[in-house]
């Protein structure tokens, strides 16, 4: 069945847990959470799954908290904020063999007042950073990188991210894509104010718009990861 779109109060939801965040108050509210944004969010992954197959034929969908739904607990070990619990929902399906955070993905993210439409992969890793600005100088991937990306920006979506203020160490700062050697991930993103579709049936649909259209940065990343070319 066609996902008919989240409850309205998960955004509710999510504004009351910033004025609230702490355990006690979670715990009071924990059937709130699970009627409101637990139990669609695993709905959505299964249904936005099935359409993204369309595009991502071998898309991993794991509808469940640490598969494709991201943990609402903080880790606050190393921050000096140490509120308990995140304020947004993030569900992300990926394509790829490695870790979901190390292969390309198809990432949604809601929380008060805005929402994020995502593809790509937000931080590569130390190993496949390396690869990466190997790729940029490629004769092959390189331009086809530079032609993903046209592709995408023509569409009116951000493509980032470039991370770094100069050319790495050991690559050449006058190359005609040095500006790509400064990106500490590869990514297309739409965002903005929560739109009324999030809480319809209509939510795949412009999703997938979205998608189909920031899809050449996700091919890119796929053909340089796991073909070489």
């Amino acid at each position: 069945m066609t996902f008919q779109g989240f409850p309205v109060d998960l955004i509710s939801f999510f504004h009351d847990l910033g004025l609230n965040n702490n355990k006690e108050w979670f715990d009071s509210h924990r059937s709130r959470y699970e009627r409101s944004v637990l139990v669609p969010s695993k709905e959505f992954v299964v249904s936005m799954g099935e359409s993204l197959r369309e595009i991502a034929p071998d898309i991993v969908v794991i509808p469940k908290v640490n598969g494709s739904l991201f943990r609402l607990n903080r880790d606050t070990r190393f921050s000096q904020d140490k509120t308990p619990f995140k304020t947004h929902m993030g569900i992300i399906m990926w394509q790829g063999y490695g870790k979901r955070m190390e292969d390309p993905g198809f990432y949604f993210h809601l929380e008060p007042g805005k929402y994020m439409v995502g593809v790509g992969l937000y931080m590569f890793p130390p190993e496949i950073l390396e690869r990466y600005r190997k790729a940029v100088l490629d004769e092959v991937l390189g331009p086809r990188l530079v032609k993903a990306v046209e592709l995408v920006e023509g569409k009116g979506f951000l493509v980032g991210e470039k991370k770094y203020k100069r050319v790495p160490t050991g690559f050449p700062k006058e190359h005609e894509r040095a500006e790509l050697l400064k990106f500490s991930g590869l990514f297309s993103l739409d965002e903005g104010a929560v739109p009324d579709w999030v809480f319809t049936r209509d939510i795949t649909d412009e999703l997938m718009k979205r998608y189909t259209a920031m899809l050449p940065v996700q091919q890119w990343l796929l053909s340089f990861l796991y073909e070489g070319t």
